[in-house]
């Protein structure tokens, strides 16, 4: 009787977790737009995530971004309650006004769970054309992550010099 009543407990925790999880996959990403005499910066919270987690791309008039993460997994542990998301979205879409070179934007994952997607102004006589779309490649990660991608680069480093 006493397994019944836990694996009854165990489904509904996953159920809960997984709806959960689900809820938070459907709300886009909390960010915020700053902006600078020479540039926006667009702020969205990012936790959890790692550089090769990322995503980012400005398209058309937008900052968008994709988190991937994944869930680690611990010896000596079971996943009771699954309720974190792993794929979120976000996106922030600049004022009207905004001439910007997309191209020269940049990503840092920042160690307290942030990611900082810097894009420069330009004057309007400036730019030639608009832009469509950009993609940034890699985010950058700042000191308190760097040693993580350093660790990471160097392993790939060696694998491609075999």
């Amino acid at each position: 009787m006493m397994g019944i009543g836990e694996s009854i407990g165990s489904a509904i925790f996953e159920n809960l977790g997984r709806a959960a999880g689900r809820v938070q996959e459907n709300k886009p990403l909390p960010a915020d737009l700053l902006e600078s005499d020479d540039a926006y910066l667009v702020v969205f919270d990012a936790p959890g995530a790692t550089a090769s987690d990322l995503q980012v791309r400005y398209v058309e008039d937008r900052v968008e971004v994709r988190l991937d993460r994944f869930r680690e997994f611990y010896d000596d542990y079971e996943m009771t309650y699954p309720g974190r998301g792993l794929a979120l979205d976000g996106s922030v879409t600049l004022p009207e006004d905004a001439v910007v070179d997309a191209g020269a934007a940049s990503a840092t994952l920042k160690g307290d769970g942030t990611l900082h997607v810097e894009i420069p102004k330009v004057e309007a006589h400036e730019a030639d054309e608009p832009v469509g779309e950009q993609t940034a490649h890699d985010a950058s990660e700042d000191a308190d992550t760097a040693a993580d991608a350093d660790t990471a680069a160097d392993a790939e480093d060696e694998s491609t010099e075999e």
